[in-house]
Order: structure tokens, then C-alpha cells, then sequence
């Protein structure tokens, strides 16, 4: 197939978020034979054009001004992107788009509506779910737009069952909606690898970015009744760098509070092979996010042979098989935070076997050759010469039903 993506991010990011699933399910789509084009508004961080591996280009379009933008701002200039898209699909038709975020998902319903080419749009976090949280600021157009995109889509990716169950509710057509969970690269998270050094005899590491602490409040108090665990905080600022302000500063007061502050490091933002060096160091991997649509970090701890104990949520309750790859708990339930850590710390074996268990799981479920698989099926899906053969299959079924008849 001749695939293209839009994202409305660099694609060349070496981030090891939501943000880098675009261009490694483009690198393992083009593994698979398929010819992937990826489309990214130009941001000022980026060249004009570029190659992302063998069978893989990336394109930037100038649309608004070069620079980063909110999601909000930027949705103002997909009609501008999408009539360049327009202007180049005419003579060099893809089979199949597929849309990463509400903001691309505008950009990409625009250029197909004269076209005729199926989209696929995955959101990667749904508005939906994020107005549930405490705090949230979630704008009602946001909502509007991704349920206009959701419906208009040829099929929408899902990461996991409770985004899938988020879409039916906003009216999206079930068989439109497939789960395909983000992926992992198993070769560089994996069991085997560098370890990162470690200062006490039981290592906790969490995971967090620069928007969103969710949880680690609950982690910080769970820290402070295991006198013999460190706690690193992965993502975010570093411990030199916090701010005056903010969630991370007010985190920093909470452990000095606790009287954990010593036992408390802030990481910052690591390199992919930083990251995995440090997952294959933590005895655990803990999240209390009380929303993790994708749960990308604890199925990269997992694919480092790390057990993961984490809130029942988004794509953490898909990947964690509770009692064998790790534990799960309900979300912001310090007391049951600590129990399980405890019971699980207190038993070397245990931690071992779940370690293998969730390498296992990681290899098998979440590695790109899956993903892109289950990916490429779901384009083929919405594609002309599959619903002609689909209609098919149905005729002659109908046809043995009356002859049975």
C-alpha cells in the first residue's frame, strides 16, 4: 500500500512518548513492503524533507507560522495544510491516511473530501476521558471536533478497550472501532542491556512528562513508608532544573514534607537508551495515574523484564495481567499502593517471575511487527477492493442461506 501519516508533532522526535509512535509504525509498515509518506506541518524545528529509513519519507508543509504551536492554534492552519496535501494527492494518490491526533485528523478529512481516500485516525488521548480527571481544562470545541472526527473516519485505532468504549459513546460506529495498542521497540527495551546505577537497595521509577503528574503525589506518599526505596522520576525537569512554579515544584515540597526528599530523584527527560537502562534498574515500576490512555511506559518497563504495579486504567489495565506480568490497583489508593509493593518487594521470586511474564507479554503483544500488522489489516479494511470483496462474501452467503433454505 501507499500509506500516508500526518502528525501534527516532528516526526524526527527521539522522545519515547506518544510522539514517536508515528514514525516507528512507519519504519515497521515499510519493513512489511509498504511505502509510507509522513506529513508534518513545519514547526521551525524541522528540515524541509527528509528520509526516515528505507521505504520511509517525511515531508514538512509550511502552514501558518514556523513555529510550535498549542493543538488549539495549530488546528487553525490544517485547512491550509490540508490544500497543499490536496495539490499533491492528485498526482500522487495514497491508498490510505492515517490521521495522529484530533489536529491531524482535521488536516486529513480536508484533503480527502474531493479524493475519495478511506482515513484512519487514532487520537491518542480522547477529550472525553480527559474532562473526567480533577483539574481538567478540556476545551468543549476539542470534544465537538473529535467526535465530528470519529464519526467521518473511514475506522478509528483505539489503544486500548476503555478508549474503544470512550468512541462508541460518542456515537463512532462499533465496527468501525479496532484496538491496536501502541507499540514497543523490543530490541532496545528489552531485559538485556546497561543498567543505570542505583543508590539504595530498592529502586521504584515512575514516569511522568512535563504536563502531567498524575499519581505521583500518591506514589511520593507510598515512598515515604518504604525506609528502604529510592523513587526516580523519569520525564519532566531534572532535579537541578525545577521550577519556581508548578507541579513538579509542588511535588519537590511534598517529598520534603514526607522527609523523602533524599530519597526522591528527578531524572529529566532521558534519551530511549537512557530510559531502558533505568526501567531494567527499578525493582518496580509504579503509575497512580488516575488516566493512561496508551500506558506506553509500563509496557516498556515490561518489555525490560520489569514488573509494573500500576492503576487499573486506559492501556495499563490491557497490558498488565494482574498476578503475572505485575499487579494492578485502583488509581489514587495510596493504601493499596503500599500493600501491594510491599507484598511484592518481599518476595524476590515473585518479582523474578513477573519480570519474565512481562517480557514475554511486551515481545509477543506489543512488538512492532504486531502492531503494524493489526495497523495495515485495519487500513485494508477501509479500502475500495476489500468492501467490493466483503459485499461479495456476503451475496454468496446469502445465496447458500436461501439454497439451505
Amino acid at each position: 500500500m501507499r500509506i500516508a501519516l500526518i502528525v501534527a508533532g516532528n516526526p524526527l522526535t527521539s522522545a519515547t512518548d506518544m510522539s514517536s509512535q508515528p514514525a516507528q509504525l512507519a519504519r515497521a509498515l515499510a519493513g512489511q513492503g509498504h511505502r509510507v509518506t509522513i506529513y508534518s506541518r513545519k514547526d521551525g524545528t524541522t528540515a524541509g524533507a527528509g528520509v526516515l529509513g528505507r521505504g520511509v519519507s517525511v515531508e514538512y508543509i509550511t502552514a501558518g507560522p514556523a513555529k510550535p504551536l498549542p493543538a488549539e492554534q495549530a488546528a487553525r492552519y490544517m485547512p491550509e495544510l490540508a490544500a497543499t496535501l490536496v495539490g499533491r494527492w492528485v498526482t500522487e494518490r495514497p491508498d490510505v491516511v492515517h490521521a495522529f491526533g484530533w489536529v491531524a485528523g482535521l488536516a486529513a478529512l480536508g484533503a480527502v473530501r474531493e479524493l475519495d481516500i478511506p482515513v484512519v485516525q487514532t487520537f491518542g488521548s480522547l477529550a472525553a476521558a480527559e474532562a473526567r480527571q480533577p483539574g481538567s481544562s478540556v476545551l468543549a470545541s476539542r470534544l465537538r471536533l473529535e467526535t465530528l472526527i470519529g464519526r467521518k473516519a473511514s475506522a478509528v485505532l483505539a489503544s486500548s478497550s476503555d478508549e474503544a468504549a470512550d468512541l462508541a459513546r460518542m456515537g463512532v460506529s462499533r465496527p468501525a472501532i479496532r484496538i491496536v495498542p501502541c507499540g514497543v521497540d523490543t530490541s532496545l527495551f528489552s531485559p538485556d542491556g546497561d543498567q543505570a546505577a542505583r543508590a539504595r537497595p530498592v529502586r521504584l521509577v515512575a514516569l511522568a512528562d512535563s504536563g502531567h503528574v498524575s499519581g505521583l503525589d500518591t506514589i511520593l506518599r507510598a515512598t515515604a513508608q518504604l525506609p528502604e526505596a529510592e523513587l526516580v522520576i523519569a520525564g519532566g525537569p531534572d532535579s537541578r532544573h525545577l521550577p519556581r512554579t508548578g507541579p513538579f515544584r509542588v511535588l519537590a515540597q511534598l517529598a520534603t514534607d514526607l522527609r523523602v526528599r533524599g530519597r526522591v530523584k528527578f531524572a529529566g527527560e532521558l534519551a530511549p537508551a537512557e530510559l531502558a537502562a533505568l526501567l531494567r534498574s527499578a525493582d518496580v515500576v509504579v503509575s497512580a495515574a488516575g488516566y493512561e490512555p496508551a500506558g506506553i511506559g509500563a509496557i516498556q518497563a515490561m518489555a525490560c523484564g520489569t514488573p509494573v504495579v500500576a492503576s487499573a486504567v486506559g492501556g495499563q489495565a490491557d497490558a498488565i495481567i494482574d498476578g503475572t506480568t505485575g499487579l494492578l490497583i485502583a488509581p489514587r489508593h495510596p493504601a493499596m499502593l503500599v500493600s501491594r509493593l510491599r507484598r511484592l518487594l518481599a518476595t524476590p521470586a515473585l518479582l523474578r517471575g513477573y519480570g519474565i511474564a512481562a517480557a514475554d507479554r511486551a515481545k509477543s503483544r506489543y512488538g512492532w511487527d504486531r502492531i503494524a500488522r493489526e495497523t495495515a489489516a485495519a487500513y485494508e479494511r477501509c479500502l475500495p477492493a476489500f468492501a467490493a470483496q466483503a459485499e461479495t462474501a456476503e451475496a454468496e452467503e446469502i445465496e447458500e442461506l436461501a439454497m439451505s433454505v
